[in-house]
């Protein structure tokens, strides 16, 4: 069996060890000068893997029960069972996200490129791919190498070529008008997990401040979605994963009136009724009892912003006063603008639609024979090694596939 995958990234790789190893004659075509390239920016370049809280309800997704079957076929164990094989031996940290032991993306690229090599895989590097053309015997690719145009036919072809994120790392999106040329719907690409662009209004002296709070997006007065997570206050908005795992949604409503609701208790809750029910008739300062909770400058900042004096002790505070600080503390809206661009996401959102493709062997529902797998499926997972997890179970899924 003759096979070709468009795309040297986690998935694409995952998929080409997949097809060698059950007996196919493998080709991968990668436009970038060597393979997994976008994967060594993960996990800040130590590659977060996958997490133990990987469930199919955890990802945007049209069809829940599709990415069940996905995640079935191939999920946390037999990720890690993949990895050990080809030597990346990994582990899991407290709150169930796993690392490879060396704590080095590069480390993790090498072996798949290593083991790829031992299986015989042809990887053709620097590669433009221009076309996909059904033939009476095959599926012939058309691509660019070295200045020349040249075409070559294959049995079947996995395309894991990837979205629009991280665009300076070769994803562009350039195959998405191929695949819409082959009958494929392509919905518009969108940024997800990305910053978001935020009016801090009053919070705006906290640029460089990390927090864990709860995060919820209201489109008016309906919430679209909740997280909880940390995040970093910066010069444009909010960054890290409590509001990276809502941009999707906001890429997706662009709408005027979104707002985003921080609770800065919500990790919390329970320790602070603790304490001040116990310090609530004590002299204690209002800044000190924050303190115990937030940085000094967070608490200067949240009593400065509802005009309460630092040094007031608790027993002094009026009942309306406190809760009114309180509501403050669990709910502070603030106008979302946006998102950042794709340079700066880590996945994206749009592509073919799940329903397009089978889940358990990936293959076209529109093409027999082609097969299509990780970002170029509108799936989009939350931080925390969710998108790597979907990116290699899907190309391990179409590289057994295409080998039966």
């Amino acid at each position: 069996m003759t096979i070709a995958v468009i795309g040297a990234g986690a998935s694409g790789m995952a998929a080409a060890l997949q097809a060698a190893w059950h007996g196919a004659a493998v080709t991968l075509f990668e436009r970038n000068a060597s393979v997994g390239r976008k994967l060594l920016v993960t996990g800040s370049g130590r590659c977060n893997i996958t997490n133990a809280a990987v469930d199919p309800v955890k990802y945007a997704c049209a069809d829940q029960a599709w990415m069940e079957t996905l995640i079935s076929r191939f999920g946390v164990v037999d990720l890690v069972d993949m990895l050990s094989s080809i030597g990346i031996p990994v582990y899991k940290t407290p709150d169930g996200w796993y690392y490879p032991l060396s704590n080095s993306a590069q480390s993790v690229v090498e072996a798949f490129a290593c083991a790829l090599d031992l299986e015989g895989v042809t990887i053709i590097t620097q590669a433009q791919v221009n076309a996909i053309r059904v033939s009476g015997t095959g599926i012939a690719i058309h691509f660019s190498l070295n200045g020349k145009i040249q075409e070559r036919e294959f049995e079947r072809v996995i395309v894991s070529a990837g979205g629009t994120a991280y665009p300076s790392l070769g994803s562009r999106g350039d195959l998405f008008p191929i695949l819409e040329g082959l009958g494929h719907t392509v919905l518009p690409n969108r940024p997800a997990l990305a910053p978001l662009l935020v009016e801090l209004g009053d919070l705006r002296l906290l640029q460089g401040v990390r927090l864990d709070v709860g995060a919820t997006l209201w489109n008016g007065k309906k919430p679209l979605a909740s997280t909880q997570g940390n995040l970093i206050f910066t010069e444009w908005g909010l960054n890290g994963p409590a509001v990276m795992d809502l941009s999707h949604l906001v890429s997706r409503y662009d709408a005027p009136d979104l707002k985003l609701s921080l609770n800065l208790l919500a990790c919390f809750q329970d320790e602070f009724d603790r304490l001040l029910a116990d310090k609530r008739k004590t002299n204690i300062p209002l800044r000190v009892f924050l303190d115990a909770f937030f940085p000094p400058k967070v608490a200067a900042n949240l009593l400065g912003n509802r005009s309460l004096e630092e040094g007031t002790p608790l027993c002094q505070v009026e009942d309306r006063s406190l809760n009114t600080l309180i509501d403050y503390l669990r709910d502070i809206r603030l106008p979302v603008k946006g998102v950042r661009g794709f340079e700066y996401c880590q996945v994206s959102a749009g592509g073919v639609p799940v329903g397009e493709v089978e889940p358990g062997t990936m293959e076209s529902r529109i093409v027999k024979g082609l097969y299509l797998t990780g970002e170029t499926l509108d799936v989009v997972g939350p931080c925390g090694g969710f998108n790597l997890q979907y990116a290699f179970s899907s190309g391990a899924l179409a590289g057994k596939a295409v080998s039966i």
